[in-house]
């Protein structure tokens, strides 16, 4: 027997075995925990199925384990920039909201709500505090509760209030520089973070200001009421923090540092310290109260920056509303996505080390001949994990995995499959009733996915804008010359 006998290739229905396997374990997950899965039931999931990979890479492809395990240090070294950059994340949540930046921005977002301009207003200010926080998560169970509150007494219908919501949320989240999601689809394809942001604006910006447009002319068409009831969380906001337009410099700042094009991992840390710096100097009493002691001293000051950007900060407010939004969890928030992360990496490092993920490869190899397929078949993809994973984040590592040796093979560039991968796996998410992102948001905003689904205008028309600017071809450029069409 030769050499060429002894190698088999991992045909597509082994490959598939580990996939189904992940997809049963999840659903089961899904359905024990809901949004809580995230909190190890997905990890165990992925873990269970990179065993099962594993143990039909060594049994019937004869795979070493030491070349199994390498794929996974590899991947494993891929992430760590992203788990970087989540910690200090976390870090910035804390910070920020403690120092009263966030709270100042929402302040003056509330003034602008008016009966007339309250759904594309809703969006806006989602997508303001969305993409400065870069969690559509706590941007939609915090102010996005308190606007669903406004939007009811206004007389408007829940599915839109939520849909204004949900698209100015996770627009923000999209391409938010602290944001995980995108930290986690620019890592999975190894782009530069501000290089995929950047690309993604081509197809985000159009796919929101049609949102805008959608939301400006219903709010105009519908009869409301009074919007006097902002008054009382922008009355707590003022007697908890001390707000101040010189808090802004801070953002400004930040953005100005994005400008610059300096590392992220430099930005998000610079960002952390200014937020610290300001938080001791605007904001004595909130110190006193994370410290947990009424002697201002540097000690308690430098202790309450501890705190406030590594654990658990809860901030008084004698307003149960704004008492969660303004309750942060600093690094230790992000944990559980770290860890989902490193599992993630196991998962992804066996099915490529055996290679399974290029056998499952070959099956979009088929139809995707031009630009346009390859696009198509990555957003079909994204939706058809959040379908059959129920979570976001192993959508977006799944599709990036699997679609990266396609683009290399058709010369095209990884920003244009990170972003194919934003455009599809963590904008439908929130669409999808059993999905966790789908589940959450329902609960916390008391409206059934299948309600808001219509009224979620970004995430409706992002995978689609993502197809269209392939099939015109606008700043698609291929990498290599041979590859071309």
């Amino acid at each position: 027997m030769n050499n060429n006998q002894t190698i088999k290739r991992p045909s597509v229905a082994i490959a598939l075995i580990p996939l189904a396997v992940l997809i049963i374990f999840l659903a089961l997950t899904i359905h024990l925990f809901g949004g809580d899965a995230i909190a190890g039931g997905s990890q165990l999931s992925l873990l269970t199925a990179s065993a099962v990979c594993t143990a039909l890479a060594i049994a019937i492809y004869k795979i070493k384990w030491q070349q199994l395990e390498d794929a996974i240090v590899t991947n494993m070294k891929s992430a760590t920039p992203a788990i970087i950059i989540l910690l200090l994340i976390g870090a910035i949540a804390g910070t920020w909201m403690a120092s009263g930046i966030i709270p100042t921005l929402i302040y003056y977002g509330l003034k602008i709500l008016h009966p007339s301009i309250f759904l594309p207003a809703s969006c806006i200010i989602c997508a303001v505090i969305s993409l400065l926080t870069g969690s559509s998560w706590t941007t939609i169970a915090t102010i996005g509760v308190a606007l669903m509150g406004i939007g009811r007494a206004l007389g408007f219908e829940d599915g839109w209030v939520a849909g204004a919501i949900i698209s100015g949320a996770y627009f923000g989240d999209k391409i938010s520089l602290m944001s995980d999601t995108t930290v986690l689809a620019s890592s999975t394809v190894e782009v530069p973070l501000f290089t995929h942001i950047k690309y993604m604006l081509i197809t985000t910006t159009p796919s929101l200001l049609i949102a805008l447009t959608v939301f400006t002319i219903t709010g105009l068409n519908s009869v409301t009421a009074s919007a006097a009831d902002t008054l009382t969380i922008e009355a707590s906001l003022n007697e908890t923090f001390n707000l101040s337009p010189w808090l802004l410099i801070v953002p400004l700042v930040t953005g100005l540092l994005i400008a610059k094009k300096l590392p992220a991992i430099v930005t998000l840390f610079a960002s952390v310290v200014m937020a610290a710096i300001a938080m001791i100097i605007f904001q004595p009493e909130i110190v006193s109260q994370i410290a947990q002691s009424d002697i201002a001293s540097a000690l308690n000051s430098f202790k309450a920056v501890i705190i406030a950007s590594t654990t658990s900060t809860s901030i008084e407010t004698h307003n149960e509303l704004l008492n969660n939004l303004v309750a942060t969890r600093g690094m230790g928030g992000m944990m559980d996505t770290v860890w989902l992360i490193i599992c993630a990496m196991c998962f992804g490092g066996v099915m490529y080390g055996s290679g399974m993920l290029s056998a499952l490869s070959q099956i979009f190899l088929r139809v995707a001949r031009r630009t346009v397929s390859v696009v198509g078949s990555t957003v079909c993809s994204g939706l058809f994990f959040n379908l059959a994973t129920g979570d976001q984040y192993i959508s977006i590592i799944l599709t990036g995995r699997l679609f990266r040796q396609l683009y290399d093979e058709r010369g095209l560039e990884g920003r244009l499959l990170s972003r194919s991968v934003e455009d599809s796996a963590t904008v439908t998410s929130v669409l999808i009733p059993w999905n966790s992102c789908g589940m959450t948001q329902s609960t916390v905003l008391g409206v059934a996915t299948l309600s808001y689904m219509p009224y979620c205008i970004f995430n409706l028309v992002s995978p689609i804008m993502s197809i269209i600017v392939a099939a015109i071809g606008y700043k698609i450029n291929k990498t290599s010359p041979d590859n071309a069409e």
